[in-house]
């Protein structure tokens, strides 16, 4: 798991993750929902000062009190499943 600090970015809170070349990436949480008894966050780039239009991300969040860190999915199988999941929900 990851250490990600979570931090307000105007009206959106905020984490940080690992890019695959592992540069540092700043994202707002744009959703969030439960399924199959686990927390997820849906994160979005964080470009300038706005949030990217393009790309959505699904990690795994795990709440401790008021802050929270996300974990990749790292297992395609799984990831494809919760993503399936999710678009049916915002239908």
């Amino acid at each position: 798991m990851e250490n990600n600090n979570a931090e307000e970015f105007g009206e959106y809170v905020t984490f940080h993750t690992t890019s695959r070349d592992g540069a540092d990436l700043e994202m707002a949480v744009v959703d969030e929902f439960d399924f199959e008894g686990r927390h997820y966050v849906v994160g979005a780039l964080i470009e300038g000062d706005s949030i990217a239009e393009e790309g959505r991300y699904i990690y795994r969040s795990v709440i401790t009190g008021d802050d929270f860190t996300v974990e990749k999915i790292r297992n395609q199988i799984d990831y494809e499943k919760i993503a399936r999941a999710y678009m049916e929900m915002e239908e």
